[in-house]
């Protein structure tokens, strides 16, 4: 058994280091769901010789009780909400979104972490965390205002 997990935890180190020739892909999964409100209705960006964004954000809740755990649990309520950027690239849905997604709207938003930098105007060196969306779920609750 022992010999055996030393194979595999030497066959992953030799996997790591070949050279780029023989290199094997390994599988990994970046992929984030988030269920929450529209902050700001979307707006769309496009920055010269390159393809339009449409951009919003998005925020989600956590809530729970002080004393959580407790077999009587009579604890104030917490909530915290967190905020998130959201970017469509691709070409349908960046549309769709754009045209569809307002403000307050509940919606269901899946894709990918992306982590960037840019410089504000004050030339500040900021990071950013943003979700690329890949599909965006419109919750039926939203169909019934328009």
């Amino acid at each position: 058994m022992l010999r055996n997990a030393s194979a595999q935890i030497l066959k992953q180190f030799v996997r790591h280091r070949t050279t780029d020739t023989n290199l094997i892909l390994e599988r990994s999964i970046n992929r984030v769901q988030l269920l929450g409100r529209v902050g700001q209705d979307p707006v769309m960006r496009q920055v010269e010789g390159r393809n339009p964004v449409t951009i919003f954000s998005m925020a989600t809740n956590e809530m729970w009780r002080s004393g959580e755990g407790e077999p009587t649990s009579t604890g104030d309520v917490s909530q915290k909400t967190t905020w998130h950027r959201i970017s469509v690239f691709k070409p349908g849905l960046r549309d769709v979104a754009y045209q569809y997604v307002k403000k307050g709207s509940r919606i269901l938003v899946e894709g990918k972490l992306d982590y960037g930098e840019y410089m504000d105007k004050n030339n500040v060196r900021r990071q950013a965390t943003t979700i690329i969306a890949d599909n965006i779920v419109f919750l039926s609750e939203n169909l019934r205002d328009q």
